[in-house]
């Protein structure tokens, strides 16, 4: 098990929320109600329970909501910090990744979708890559999946391959030869 009192985690809570309109129209994804709390305070409530003690959340569409019923984390017993992306141009994942990168306080952080459900307990193994992801079995909507595991290493040129889930554990050396721009992650993964 790797570490975590002194990670870093990224929720990301930017993005737009098209397949769920109408309901995202005026509430951002993350936002919305699962078993009587939003979807974000879940991933909170989790990375908190595993130790992790600062959290970076980005946003974009009606990210102004997000940052009024998070606040300062305090709540939580969390230091949230936000990075604003602005309503304008998406960055997309690896952009929203990388312009909240200087706010991280770790080389390695964790990172989590802020509009999905799930239990887990951020229980990484220890490890020297540059990514670890936690796939799931493919859901209706991805029947494809996008990666397969050979040897402990992601590959792509598989029979069966399974969905990335969104919760990851990333080192900064992923970014280095990034730059400041809108860029998915799934490439640079791969």
């Amino acid at each position: 098990m790797t570490y975590i009192n002194d990670l870093s985690a990224m929720i990301l809570a930017a993005g737009r929320g098209e397949r769920m309109r109408p309901l995202t129209d005026k509430l951002p994804k993350p936002l919305l109600k699962v078993g009587g709390r939003h979807l974000i305070e879940h991933h909170l409530i989790a990375l908190r329970q595993a130790g992790v003690r600062h959290v970076v959340i980005n946003t974009a569409w009606l990210g102004d909501l997000i940052e009024a019923a998070l606040g300062d984390g305090q709540r939580f017993d969390l230091e949230i910090e936000y990075s604003h992306e602005g309503q304008g141009m998406a960055l997309e994942t690896g952009g929203g990744i990388f312009r909240a990168m200087p706010k991280f306080r770790s080389e390695r952080f964790i990172v989590v979708n802020g509009d999905v459900w799930c239990d887990f307990n951020y229980d990484f193994e220890d490890s020297e890559a540059l990514a670890h992801l936690l796939l799931v079995n493919n859901p209706s909507h991805n029947p494809d999946g996008d990666f397969c595991l050979k040897q402990n290493r992601l590959v792509t040129d598989c029979a069966e391959k399974l969905t990335f889930s969104g919760i990851g554990l990333y080192h900064q050396d992923l970014f280095k030869d990034c730059s400041a721009a809108a860029f998915p992650l799934a490439p640079l993964l791969r």
